[in-house]
């Protein structure tokens, strides 16, 4: 995973961003962190809404 850096843009154009590579313990953190949001989201119970769109989508393939 990386995160974008700019360039110092001296060749006269806009400065491009550039890929810097993030730390394993930072990876790690992230990682952990989704992980621990994402279980939690799949715990709690579907809107209506979403139910709504489902069924929807069910009804359309079969």
């Amino acid at each position: 995973m990386t995160k974008m850096q700019p360039d110092d843009g001296q060749d006269g154009r806009a400065p491009r961003a550039r890929p810097v590579a993030l730390s394993a313990s930072v990876r790690r953190h992230l990682g952990l962190n989704l992980r621990t949001h994402y279980a939690a989201s799949l715990v709690e119970p579907v809107s209506e809404r979403i139910e709504t769109l489902l069924t929807k989508l069910g009804r359309t393939k079969g």
